[in-house]
């Protein structure tokens, strides 16, 4: 939101759970704490920071902000400079007068990932925003924002080793496949090194990190990504803790990504029910849904980050296939959706398989996935994440989604419920607190929160550790129509 009426900013201050609102008092000058959380702003989703509101205790009073145009003239002055962040910052300025105080407030914008992480003097002021206050980021997040900055670059970077590092074998099955899928193909005459050239596995006679985790072998692939490896379990019941045992199945994979996807189809295929049917006179052994499990397969190969200390990983429960891969979507996934966006992380290994028809552009695979899943099973998956990860769900029983979208912050009576209890009978609880004792991410407990407070059940009182929660009776939170 990068507009702010008076009236929205004197709202702001009655109802104080914030996310995307900061507020300094800077009574004569820029206050040291506001660069943390420009940081932070620009390095999660972006916010007002208002000066000229002081806080005492609960309470939120309006100060003002003497000779707010110098104020707001230094800040602004620092922001575009450079000389204090590592990248320029470019607000919105806004200046109200409420009575005869002056109250200035700023929207500092989300930066692009290309531009992240902005923090000032250096690297370990880097901040985020985590629920209303700001953090600084770890190393492992300052190492994510600059693998998601490097989004298109990561997998063609060259390594050390050569031909001899990949692996022939899957070499000739890869080449086999091209065949049969591009009979007529121009490269098909080339020599093996020539022909992978083409593909980018290798770049002036070295292998690119794609290359490598596509057809390398596995000692060459652990000696240059010690931490590479991919998860494929199988777990009966609908959790771990109503299983008999933590899985009934396990591959856990440290070879090429060509030899992984076969090994880990085969056990899918084994999963899920392929009815027979005739299409056109023909047999059909590749239903819709079948696709949709082959799509999220190939989109967590070719789009998980694979510098992260997480690894790729399936997990099939009794209701649900879970696709996790570490690593953001380049954007939220509306937005894929709507405009059949592509951007993939790994463009040499998406490039290997789209050769041989294996992977869709990821707009259009998202588009697969959910609607051949639709078809079989008459729910949608589910697709959810931060900025370092994202996981598809493919539920198999409307249960299922019910029970996975309650986990995803969806509107749940029972969770709903859950909370009041908890936060009647502990009031000064935090999202945080409170998102450890029902098992849901701390913005499914934001989520509904909020949607506790549009009921008109509950209200939040100060601000912050010092905040508290007032639980309406039904009468004050009935709504009159």
């Amino acid at each position: 939101m990068a507009d702010l009426t008076k009236e929205e900013l004197i709202a702001r201050l009655q109802d104080i759970e914030w996310e995307d609102f900061e507020v300094k008092e800077a009574s004569f000058a820029v206050p040291k704490s506001a660069w943390e959380t420009v940081s932070a702003f620009s390095n999660t989703a972006g916010g007002w920071l208002v000066f000229g509101i002081k806080k005492d205790g609960k309470e939120f009073t309006i100060s003002g902000t003497i000779n707010a145009e110098k104020v707001s003239e230094d800040f602004l002055n620092v922001l575009r400079s450079k000389n204090k962040f590592n990248k320029r910052i470019d607000p919105i300025a806004k200046k109200y007068a409420i009575g005869s105080k002056t109250v200035i407030a700023f929207y500092i914008p989300q930066k692009h990932p290309r531009e992240k992480p902005v923090y000032f003097d250096s690297q370990k002021n880097t901040f985020i925003r985590t629920g209303s206050g700001d953090r600084r980021a770890t190393q492992e997040e300052i190492d994510s924002f600059y693998r998601n900055a490097s989004f298109e670059e990561k997998d063609n970077e060259i390594t050390d080793l050569t031909v001899a590092d990949l692996d022939s074998e899957t070499v000739k099955q890869y080449r086999n496949l091209f065949l049969q899928v591009n009979p007529n193909h121009r490269y098909l005459v080339l020599s093996d090194e020539d022909f992978l050239e083409k593909l980018l596995v290798i770049k002036e006679g070295k292998i690119t990190y794609g290359g490598l985790i596509v057809f390398g072998r596995e000692d060459a692939i652990q000696r240059k990504m010690p931490n590479f490896r991919a998860e494929y379990l199988e777990i009966t019941g609908t959790s771990y803790e109503d299983a008999p045992a933590r899985y009934d199945f396990r591959i856990s994979s440290e070879g090429n990504l060509f030899q992984t996807f076969f090994l880990f189809y085969e056990r899918l295929l084994k999963k899920i029910e392929t009815p027979f049917s005739v299409r056109q006179g023909i047999r059909n052994d590749d239903p819709p849904h079948l696709q949709a499990l082959r799509e999220a397969l190939v989109n967590l190969i070719i789009h998980t980050d694979y510098f992260s200390k997480s690894n790729p990983r399936i997990r099939v429960f009794s209701d649900r296939f879970e696709f996790y891969n570490p690593g953001a979507l380049p954007k939220k996934i509306e937005l894929i959706l709507k405009e059949d966006f592509s951007l993939p992380r790994n463009p040499i290994i998406a490039k290997i398989f789209r050769y041989v028809n294996f992977a869709e552009n990821i707009g259009s695979g998202f588009h697969k996935m959910i609607n051949g899943w639709q078809t079989k099973y008459k729910v949608r998956p589910v697709i959810d994440g931060d900025f370092d990860y994202y996981k598809i769900t493919f539920p198999t029983t409307t249960n299922t989604i019910t029970k996975t979208n309650t986990k995803l912050a969806l509107s749940n009576e029972t969770k709903e419920q859950e909370i009041m209890g908890i936060i009647t009978n502990n009031p000064s609880m935090s999202a945080e607190q409170v998102a450890g004792l029902v098992k849901l991410s701390v913005p499914g407990v934001r989520y509904h929160l909020r949607t506790l407070k549009e009921k008109g059940m509950i209200k939040r009182k100060g601000h912050g550790r010092g905040g508290s929660w007032e639980i309406k009776k039904p009468s004050q939170g009935r709504k009159r129509g």
